[in-house]
């Protein structure tokens, strides 16, 4: 059985959760004054003995090239889903007697809705036999039926050209915590390679967030809003051609059986401290995070009076949001991630601040570059939290569902802000503020009675 050891917030962890360094193994010394024998290169018999530092300069670069083929896959598949919200409203407007953006903004809802089956989705990933081919078919499918909605809107009833879109977004789940989820496979044991694995995972989000929406924009100004939907859907299929570049995982029946039940994976997030601390933190964060470009182009247009200086304010975070991402993997996270968390809310949360009393145009530019850094490293953070903690036979599980409430919490601070504009976006900005401090709290008052808790089932053993 696994050495237990008490955690200083309560809870009891086992030492499997962790992946403590490697240590290599003692060997007998020679006596003192013996005669060393050469090293051979070959054994007694002729044969070539391996060179245990080749074999481990060739696993490492393995390992370092289906990173890349990772990373390449999921700038890909996230970059079709980022754009295809985009995408779907560019070509509703421009076909006339079609919906217009109602029937646009309709279809871009529908996209997201099916993420509330994400944990269903989880565990049909974690069930499989070789998760790689179960990740490429959905990513397959994503963009076969986005392809397919562009094609049908105007031929078929809009019933069946929503369908076709909801077929396609139940693969959402699977591009974000689905995916993320595979990562510390593909990159081994060493906890410091995971942290930067997950810093450049968390790049790949910030990325596509910008690549996504750009390159509608140029592909349909170039050739239209059905060829951007096109391009969308085949960039999707490329990126889940590219799985199958990765390395098999051999999984046995045994291992797919054990795969723990919804409630039950539900239950773990719920019950393990540091996973429920960081899942509620998060989503109280993302209510604030959600609405920030729908503040930024308010804020812009008071500041500069152009709607095009919000639209930069938006930009600004977003390209902070990649900076700080691409930061935690040049230099990883180190430490214990949970730790890492509540002080990058309580970073957030002064940079947001920060936004509301910028004075002018450029000091908002950077404050809002600041805040958008801010959220891409405590993102990363949150990655490692789910990593850690996440029991192997719930991981998908946990990945998606931490994924799915977040992106829920953010849909509603998306419309919270809309709502809440005509009140000024200083005023909004810092009430968002308050909001992202409230969850630091929150946090530090749940790891204080889980403590107390602990403490007081101690004293009752020693009785």
């Amino acid at each position: 059985m696994p050495d237990r050891r008490k955690r200083a917030d309560g809870d009891t962890t086992s030492d499997t959760l962790r992946t403590p360094d490697a240590t290599a193994a003692p060997t007998e010394q020679e006596p003192a004054g013996a005669p060393q024998a050469p090293e051979r290169a070959d054994g007694a018999d002729g044969t070539q003995r391996p060179d245990p530092q080749n074999a481990q300069g060739e696993s490492r670069q393995r390992r370092g090239l289906s990173l890349a083929v990772y990373l390449t896959s999921a700038t890909l598949v996230r970059s079709a889903s980022g754009g295809a919200p985009v995408a779907l409203v560019a070509l509703t407007l421009a076909r006339p007697g079609h919906g217009g953006a109602a029937l646009g903004g309709l279809l871009a809802a529908l996209l997201t809705l099916p993420n509330v089956a994400g944990p269903w989705m989880a565990r049909w990933l974690e069930e499989a036999r070789d998760p790689r081919i179960r990740l490429a078919a959905a990513f397959i499918v994503f963009g076969l039926m986005l392809a397919a909605t562009g094609l049908a809107l105007g031929r078929l009833p809009v019933v069946l050209v929503a369908s076709l879109v909801i077929v396609g977004g139940t693969s959402e789940p699977m591009m974000t915590g689905g995916l993320s989820s595979r990562l510390a496979l593909i990159v081994g044991e060493d906890t410091r390679a995971q942290r930067r694995a997950e810093g450049w995972d968390s790049a790949t989000y910030g990325s596509s967030n910008i690549l996504g929406p750009a390159a509608v924009a140029a592909i349909t100004a170039l050739s239209g809003g059905l060829t951007a939907v096109v391009v969308l859907g085949a960039t999707g299929v490329l990126g889940g051609l590219l799985m199958f570049a990765l390395p098999k995982e051999h999984r046995t029946a045994a291992a797919r059986q054990r795969s723990m039940p919804v409630r039950d994976a539900l239950a773990v997030i719920v019950r393990r401290g540091p996973l429920r601390r960081v899942m509620i933190a998060t989503m109280i964060t993302s209510v604030s995070t959600g609405g920030v470009m729908v503040i930024a182009v308010v804020f812009g247009r008071n500041l500069q009076g152009s709607a095009g200086a919000g639209a930069a304010l938006g930009a600004a975070y977003g390209v902070g949001n990649l900076c700080g991402a691409l930061l935690t993997g040049a230099f990883p996270l180190t430490g214990e991630p949970e730790r890492w968390v509540l002080r990058l809310i309580a970073a957030n949360a002064v940079a947001v601040g920060l936004c509301a009393l910028a004075p002018g145009y450029v000091l908002a530019l950077v404050t809002f570059a600041l805040a958008g850094a801010t959220n891409a490293v405590l993102f990363t953070a949150s990655l490692a939290v789910r990593s850690v903690y996440s029991p192997p036979n719930a991981r998908a599980q946990v990945f998606v569902t931490m994924a799915g409430l977040k992106m829920a919490a953010g849909s509603a601070g998306t419309a919270m802000a809309g709502t809440l504009a005509g009140m000024g976006p200083r005023l909004v900005l810092c009430l968002n503020a308050v909001v992202v401090a409230s969850a630091v709290t929150i946090a530090l008052t749940d790891l204080r009675l889980t403590r107390r808790r602990s403490s007081a089932a101690d004293q009752e053993e020693t009785v």
